[in-house]
């Protein structure tokens, strides 16, 4: 009998995004016309750190973050310097832009009528999910209740003047990447969602006969590990669930409204610095995760380079990644058949699983208040910091197999990393100094009145309960700057510090390894007349703090007094925290490229300060050559990513407080 031909009706691909962006807005806008030439289908723009927390390039909090994770976009200028040549109205684009996404869109739409297109049929998505920033990125700005309303008022204006638009991207991936186990990240996803439909819904900015086209507008942005049967399946469940959420508890009623629509990017969070030929596979294996199940795939896809554990992706790297997603895309016959796991025992038994597990905690979620009431107090944040906090025990013991890493750790030399200087784009850092002159330029170049009369309706806008765009656009046609816009809100609003979740995260069961370094955090502190004081900093705008959220945690349960308060901190501040808690170590952790100017800078103030006998570690994605020039500075160790070992950090802080202090070397651990 020959074999059934494949149906016709071949499902169409998904977009292909590479998430890009650099240095400043020209380079970023040639990469994007290159990409695009090479067969990507949508944009996905990586702004800076500054641009994410609302900061000019020449703020003190920017120093050493201009241009390093993404692109600066500071006023118009920039914005149409960024899609030069680029037909928005043809384009679907994709802003990872959250605290200040409001802001950003008005750049774009201001933009899009320069260039005479209907704002109407522009389409694409900003981000715009700050519940997760409060949980794990940290490039959130306002205080919750503040930022719901900026979210709540973008949805309102797109569904009526931008249909084409998602006004927001639930984003679970960094719920993943911060400990969320599969049934943690569906549930707390959807908890943000019941907290933003509720509050657009109570605003009464939208007709009820209108709430299936808020519900249609919504999108989510998921995460897919290594284990790519139980991703699949989560995907499952997060249809399923939206779908029963969407029609029982908002009552829409066409099917259409209520599908779930995702885009996805792989896990970052498990490639890996070691062997990082492996990652490749990693990525290959986690795309078919959202791909392989036709019922469940993701509607747009962007792949993390191999090399990002080392550094910023280089174009070549790039352009493996979406070759990758074209070869599965065009070469293989996946996207001619129907759902390839439709009654499959074992399918069906993990989504109910999942979708069990979950209903179970937006249930608790639900009875704290809400998501917002649960970051607030903290629930989610210590439920993530716990959850990461077994998952890097399960890697250390060895339980959970990391190739490379933990296991098969022998390697031939890797001609791809022959020479590590050129192994990855480096930003020159002049791009900092050339941005910090250009806003300023254009500052004492724009027309005064219409900036402070913009500004001035914006902060009256913002002590009423008027919807904010309006005055948003203002600002931007005005020429306001980032740090402008910010700022005014932020003066109404107030700023904000999201708990850290360390205090919550409950000690793990104490191996052998860790008793042995507990013992010697004890001893070490007799000898110097008191307990060891630990200072965890996160100094400048890096958000992501779930390492050092695990070296709080672990420094605690080894015995050390610990000090972290939190991110986005000056190096004065970090300093000032050394002084006032007389420490014995100050450890940094940086993860955005910052490290040549953020470290020498708490360097240079513990000196000033007299503390030039505390010893300063540093841990953060750092390549070979720059952590020689950190050690050359005064830094006393380095730990990057292939150290994943954190009970042997421990042991070597304490070695490092004992050298510094004239103590004699411990015995190995």
């Amino acid at each position: 009998m020959p074999f059934p031909s494949a149906p016709k009706d071949r499902d169409r691909p998904w977009v292909m995004r590479t998430y890009a962006g650099h240095s400043s807005p020209a380079e970023s806008n040639a990469l994007y016309r290159r990409n695009l030439a090479k067969g990507q289908t949508g944009l996905s723009v990586a702004f800076d750190l500054p641009t994410q927390t609302g900061y000019d390039p020449d703020d003190e909090l920017a120093v050493g973050e201009v241009g390093k994770v993404g692109v600066p976009v500071t006023h118009i200028g920039d914005m149409r310097a960024l899609f030069d040549g680029i037909p928005l109205d043809e384009m679907n684009t994709s802003m990872t832009i959250n605290a200040t996404a409001m802001w950003q869109l008005a750049l774009y739409q201001a933009v899009a009528e320069e260039h005479g297109h209907d704002v109407a049929q522009l389409a694409g998505t900003t981000q715009n999910d700050i519940i997760k920033e409060y949980l794990s990125r940290g490039t959130y700005v306002f205080p919750p209740a503040q930022s719901m309303r900026l979210i709540t008022d973008m949805v309102a204006y797109t569904v009526t003047a931008m249909p084409r638009w998602n006004p927001i991207n639930i984003c679970s991936y960094h719920l993943q990447e911060a400990g969320a186990t599969p049934v943690q990240e569906i549930a707390y996803a959807m908890s943000t969602a019941i907290a933003v439909l509720d509050s657009v819904r109570d605003s009464g900015q939208v007709p009820a006969e209108r709430f299936g086209d808020v519900v249609a507008r919504i999108s989510f942005f998921v995460n897919a590990g290594v284990r790519f049967v139980e991703e699949m399946c989560k995907m499952r469940a997060f249809g399923q669930l939206w779908d029963e959420l969407t029609a029982e508890r908002y009552g829409v009623t066409d099917p259409k409204q209520r599908r779930f629509r995702y885009g996805v990017q792989v896990n970052s969070l498990g490639l890996t610095e070691a062997q990082p030929e492996n990652n490749v596979q990693r990525i290959v294996l986690e795309m078919l995760a959202v791909t392989l199940s036709r019922d469940a795939r993701a509607r747009a896809v962007q792949l993390p380079a191999w090399n990002e554990a080392l550094g910023l992706p280089r174009p070549w790297d790039q352009q493996w990644s979406l070759r990758l997603q074209q070869v599965l895309a065009f070469e293989t016959d996946l996207l001619e058949y129907e759902d390839l796991f439709t009654g499959s025992v074992v399918v069906e038994r993990k989504v109910a699983e999942l979708v069990e597990g979950a209903r179970a905690e937006i249930a608790r979620v639900q009875e704290l208040g809400g998501a917002v009431a649960a970051v607030e107090s903290g629930y989610m944040k210590g439920e993530l910091v716990a959850s990461l906090a077994q998952r890097r025990r399960r890697m250390e013991s060895g339980e959970d197999v990391v190739v490379g890493v933990n296991r098969y750790t022998t390697s031939e030399p890797n001609p791809l990393l022959a020479d590590l200087e050129t192994a990855i784009q480096t930003v020159d850092p002049a791009v900092e100094a050339a941005a910090q002159a250009a806003v300023q330029r254009w500052r004492a170049e724009r027309v005064p009145g219409p900036v402070a009369e913009a500004l001035a309706e914006l902060r009256a806008a913002a002590g009423t309960d008027v919807n904010l765009m309006a005055a948003t656009l203002r600002c931007a046609r005005a020429g306001v700057t980032t740090g402008e816009w910010a700022g005014a809100l932020r003066a109404v609003f107030g700023e904000y510090r999201a708990p850290t979740g360390v205090g919550a995260a409950g000690a793990g069961a104490a191996d052998t390894a860790l008793t042995e370094v507990r013992e010697l955090v004890r001893r070490t502190g007799a000898e110097l007349g008191g307990r060891l004081r630990f200072l965890v900093g996160k100094p400048g705008l890096d958000g992501h703090s779930n390492g050092a959220e695990q070296i709080a945690v672990r420094a605690r349960d080894a015995g050390f007094e610990v000090v972290y308060q939190g991110i986005r901190l000056t190096p004065a501040q970090i300093v000032s925290a050394a002084v006032e808690e007389d420490v014995h170590v100050v450890g940094l952790s940086v993860l955005s490229g910052s490290h040549l100017q953020v470290v020498p800078a708490v360097l240079d103030g513990l000196r000033a300060a007299g503390l030039d006998d505390v010893p300063v570690v540093v841990g953060g994605i750092v390549p070979d050559g720059d952590a020689r020039r950190l050690r050359d500075l005064g830094v006393a160790r380095v730990f990057t990513p292939k150290d994943f070992g954190i009970t042997d950090i421990m042991a070597e802080v304490v070695a490092v407080v004992r050298e510094a202090n004239g103590l004699p070397a411990p015995l190995p651990v």
